[in-house]
């Protein structure tokens, strides 16, 4: 146990304290997806509920990125507590808000899109304030690891949350369920907010950051913009595949919903055993290993499309799942190494921002890819193209290899590379980066 990757986070004095909340909170979470779909489906008018579940589903999502735009003037200072205590809080209130209206008969679907906007609004800041705290109580060798384990609750989540959820709706309806997700971000807001003492978390020395400069450290240094283009581009090709396999399963296999869950249950099972993986990639080669995902991931997706016998598509799609804790992982302890500190929460919301834009972007598209090309057309297309950008990314990093290196001012960074301390400067010109 002591020589494991994951001793040194589960037994940090600080985290002990947060990763129960974390994990219950991510049940909740787990329950929610199913249900969120299912209360829309309930609410909406018959003829009107394609678009009212597609409605609540982006505004469960897609607020937290107009919450890291407009929001940073007021939370760059924050603690990182601060931020993810507070977006659980409003989470817990919001979301505490459906079951109560629906009680009363007081519910429309219209307050309900609403009410599930306003509790993202603080997502991608609330994500941001937990990455940055594992960066500051964590020595830089145990964040992958730090990371793997808030992904690893995450997975099992997606795993045991719906049916669990599914059993709440047969005694209580899905209005339960978002009571009980809501309880759920109950603790995690006492958890941040009270639980934790307010000096356990490192702040940097000083903090002169700008409104925008979680966005301006990332336009300014070449490893995050490049980075969170492969980032964006993966999950916008996946997207699709939210609309391509439920009609590839029903349409071209003839199959009932019981393959579908076939498939997402492989996907969540690979992705259990990819974030106890994951802690033990410390060793490898970040970059190399980030783009090797994504070029793995996308080739394993072919077999979807390619008329691949159902055993072995869902294998392969398992196998995909394997390979998502890790690349999240891997992408956010880059962002880590990348970034000065004072800007670290800035630099990860925006990142946050630009990522949960991408995967209902992707979706919005998927549908018009499979009018004009197929199911089967569009999971061979997203494919292929994630496993194309890979490879555009992996010649990326070659040629930048192949380029001499300029050696930077002795003042730049410290020996060996690392980044400057917090508060050094503002990332520009700083000699921050991680190099492939």
């Amino acid at each position: 146990m002591r020589s494991s990757p994951y001793w040194p986070v589960v037994t940090h004095p600080t985290l002990r304290r947060i990763l129960p909340g974390f994990a219950v909170s991510s049940l909740g979470d787990g329950m929610a997806v199913l249900a969120v779909s299912w209360l829309a489906i309930e609410l909406a008018p018959a003829a009107e509920r394609g678009f009212w579940v597609a409605l609540a589903a982006a505004a469960y999502t897609l607020s937290g990125a107009v919450g890291a735009l407009l929001l940073g003037r007021f939370l760059r200072h924050c603690r990182p507590t601060q931020l993810a205590g507070w977006d659980a809080a409003l989470r817990a209130a919001a979301l505490g808000a459906v079951p109560v209206l629906h009680a009363f008969g007081a519910l429309g679907i219209e307050g309900y899109v609403a009410l599930l906007a306003v509790s993202s609004v603080l997502y991608s800041w609330g994500q941001a304030g937990v990455s940055t705290l594992m960066a500051r109580v964590l020595p830089e060798r145990d964040h992958l690891a730090g990371n793997a384990v808030l992904a690893g609750a995450g997975s099992v989540a997606t795993v045991v949350g719906p049916p669990l959820a599914t059993l709440l709706i047969a005694f209580g309806g899905p209005a339960t369920v978002l009571a009980v997700d809501a309880a759920t971000f109950v603790v995690l807001a006492v958890t941040f907010l009270v639980v934790v003492p307010r000096d356990a978390v490192p702040q940097p020395a000083g903090d002169t950051a700008s409104r925008t400069a979680g966005f301006a450290v990332i336009r300014r240094v070449p490893a995050l913009s490049g980075l969170l283009a492969l980032s964006f581009a993966f999950f916008l090709l996946f997207g699709p595949v939210y609309v391509a396999l439920p009609l590839h399963v029903s349409d071209d296999l003839g199959a009932s919903a019981g393959l579908l869950a076939t498939y997402y249950t492989a996907f969540g099972i690979g992705a259990v055993l990819g974030s106890v993986l994951t802690g033990f990639l410390g060793r490898w080669r970040m970059w190399p290993t980030t783009v090797g995902i994504v070029i793995a991931f996308g080739v394993l997706m072919l077999p979807l499309g390619l008329g691949a016998p159902t055993t072995v598509s869902a294998v392969c799609f398992g196998a995909a799942g394997l390979l998502w804790p890790p690349y999240s992982s891997l992408s956010t302890a880059l962002f880590q190494r990348s970034t000065p500190d004072a800007l670290l929460p800035q630099a990860l919301a925006a990142g946050s921002a630009v990522r949960v834009l991408a995967v209902p972007l992707g979706t919005a598209i998927g549908g018009p890819l499979a009018a004009g090309l197929g199911a089967a057309g569009t999971l061979r297309l997203s494919g292929a193209g994630i496993a194309l950008v890979g490879l555009a990314a992996a010649a990326a990093l070659a040629l930048r290899a192949a380029r001499p290196r300029r050696e930077p001012p002795a003042d730049a960074t410290e020996p060996g590379g690392a980044k400057p301390p917090a508060g050094a400067g503002s990332g520009a010109g700083s000699g921050v980066g991680v190099r492939p």
